[in-house]
C-alpha cells in the first residue's frame, strides 16, 4: 500500500499542443513506470483553459477535486463541480477544462498504453 499526499506532489507545466487558453498543470500520483496497470494524475487548468477535442484508447475516468468546469462531447456541454465523476468510453470524442470564471482539477484514471489522439489543431 502506498498514500499519497496530494498537495506533496509536484505540480509540472504540461505544456502539450494538446491544451489551449491558458496555463496547465500535472501532478502525477500512478504511472506506468512505477510498474503499474493504470496512470493517474491531477491535471489544473487556470481559468478558461481546457483540452482540446481528443479520444482516448482506453475508457478515461475523471475525477473533479476542485473548481468548475466543462467537459464535453460533439453533442453536449456538461458543468462539473467537485466530487462529480466523469466516465468518457473508449473512442469517444471530448474534451474537457476549466470554466471562464473558475479554475478547475480533475484526477483522471487512464490504462497503462492508453493512447491519446488529439483531433483539434
Amino acid at each position: 500500500m502506498k498514500i499519497i499526499k496530494a498537495e506533496l506532489v509536484l505540480k509540472e507545466p504540461d505544456t502539450r499542443p494538446l491544451f489551449t487558453g491558458g496555463e496547465v498543470t500535472r501532478q502525477t500520483l500512478v504511472s506506468a513506470e512505477m510498474g503499474r496497470y493504470l496512470n493517474m494524475a491531477i491535471v489544473n487548468f487556470s481559468k478558461g483553459a481546457r483540452s482540446k477535442f481528443h479520444t482516448h484508447t482506453s475508457d478515461q475516468a475523471l475525477i473533479v477535486t476542485a473548481g468548475k468546469g466543462i467537459v464535453a462531447t460533439e453533442q453536449e456541454e456538461r458543468i462539473v463541480s467537485l466530487g462529480d465523476i466523469v466516465f468518457i468510453p473508449a473512442g469517444e470524442k471530448h474534451w474537457h477544462g476549466a470554466t471562464k470564471d473558475s479554475d478547475f482539477s480533475h484526477i483522471y484514471v487512464l490504462s497503462t498504453g492508453s493512447e491519446t489522439k488529439q483531433l483539434e489543431d
